[in-house]
């Protein structure tokens, strides 16, 4: 049988929004303010429809006649009791809590009510759910999210149900009125007065293209996050962009945006804004050429480069050189001014130095060769020395084989003669 056949029709919810309390004071009613934070209750209310559908699941886990359609009207009306209950001695719990814990516990009511449900659940569990592995598995999970999406399609508990079950059990748990409004009125045209101003009444956001709707206490906070809101550009240029669209606005159109020198081939190294580049190579441009013929005349000194660089500015008719945005443009006209100027022409004193540079190598790589011959004329020696050495004592030793033949040979005669 099919979840979806064999789920009951939904039943007429009970409305569990508190209802206005009247106390005799002072010979007349009290009207209390219901509103509350909007945002926690709709969260609240859409943890409700996982949790009732975990409990029908494993409480139906391994029986044959049951399904999880089947008990989920039962399973409901006990949810919304147990958590009611639960909620209401709440305050008394959390003072023998805070007596006994050693560690911090929570009071936000969402995290609170989240436990809530979580005991419910686990109260639900049959004996085969509890000892076989069916918490840890995967069909678990995926039979819980089917017959989720099988009740939101058949209607079964929603969700504006849901959020006045979760409004009751906010004002319960929320003892500190952080998350709705416990204000009172001696009559009822001082409470819609109060609506008017009070903190948890529902907004929605000024931005457009936001449709996003919560209560007034977080307007602030929205408006600092809200991705639909115009802002000036972060880089400061004059432009305002919705933060959506900040960063592809810095990265890409921005007149402040940081880029590299057009001359950065060649050696400048600035980072500038984008609209400030036409200025940096007007206000740059002898370092730009000092760079550029750096790579032309690479045997030149920087006296001579310098110089030259004097002499092409002088050469170059008004701002022509001053409004060359990139490379190429700069290398052209460079170009045709160094053909009218002639080849570059190295000073006397330099050449005088490059000379005795060039000497003291030259000077360098003979000791270097006479030590390399020394080193190879003092091994040589060595090396003959060597076999002279081994060709003495080669000879050394025939000289004493013979005089110990001579030795044995007197000895043979004597014992002859005797």
């Amino acid at each position: 049988m099919s979840i979806l056949s064999s789920m009951e029709a939904p039943t007429v919810d009970v409305d569990l929004s508190p209802e206005r309390i009247e106390n005799e004071k002072e010979g007349g009613p009290m009207f209390h303010c219901d509103l509350h934070d909007t945002e926690v209750v709709h969260k609240l209310a859409q943890m409700f429809l996982p949790g009732l559908a975990s409990a029908c699941v494993d409480h139906t886990t391994g029986a044959p006649f049951n399904t999880p359609g089947s008990v989920a009207d039962d399973m409901r009306k006990e949810m919304k009791d147990y958590l009611t209950q639960r909620s209401e001695s709440f305050v008394a719990e959390s003072v023998i809590l805070d007596d006994g814990a050693d560690g911090e516990v929570s009071d936000h009511p969402f995290d609170i009510i989240s436990c809530f449900v979580d005991d419910f659940v686990d109260s639900k569990r049959n004996l085969l759910s509890q000892v076989s592995g069916w918490l840890l598995s995967d069909k678990r999970e995926d039979k819980i999210d089917d017959f989720v999406q099988e009740m939101e399609t058949n209607g079964f508990w929603l969700l504006d149900k849901r959020q006045k079950v979760a409004e009751n059990l906010l004002k319960n748990v929320d003892f500190k009125n952080l998350f709705h409004c416990s204000a009172s009125f001696i009559n009822a045209e001082d409470l819609d007065n109060h609506f008017d101003n009070c903190n948890f009444r529902a907004v929605v956001c000024n931005n457009v293209g936001c449709n996003a709707r919560f209560s007034a206490v977080h307007l602030k906070e929205h408006d600092e996050h809200c991705p639909f809101k115009i802002i000036p550009c972060e880089q400061k240029c004059t432009d305002n962009i919705m933060r959506r669209d900040m960063d592809r606005h810095c990265i890409t159109v921005c007149p402040m945006k940081l880029v590299n020198c057009p001359f950065y081939a060649v050696g400048c190294r600035s980072a500038i804004a984008q609209c400030m580049v036409g200025k940096h190579c007007s206000d740059d441009l002898q370092s730009h050429l000092l760079h550029l013929l750096k790579g032309i005349h690479k045997d030149a000194s920087g006296g001579d480069l310098n110089r030259r660089v004097e002499l092409i500015v002088q050469a170059s008719s008004s701002n022509r050189l001053a409004e060359a945005r990139d490379l190429r443009a700069l290398k052209s006209i460079v170009r045709d001014i160094e053909a009218k100027l002639g080849p570059l022409e190295v000073s006397v004193i330099e050449k005088t130095s490059a000379k005795t540079v060039a000497k003291n190598e030259d000077a360098e790589d003979i000791d270097t060769k006479t030590k390399g011959d020394a080193q190879a004329l003092t091994s040589s020696d060595k090396a003959e020395e060597s076999a002279t050495s081994n060709k003495n004592g080669a000879d050394n030793a025939v000289n004493n084989e013979e005089d110990n033949e001579h030795k044995e040979n007197g000895k043979d005669d004597s014992a002859k003669n005797e």
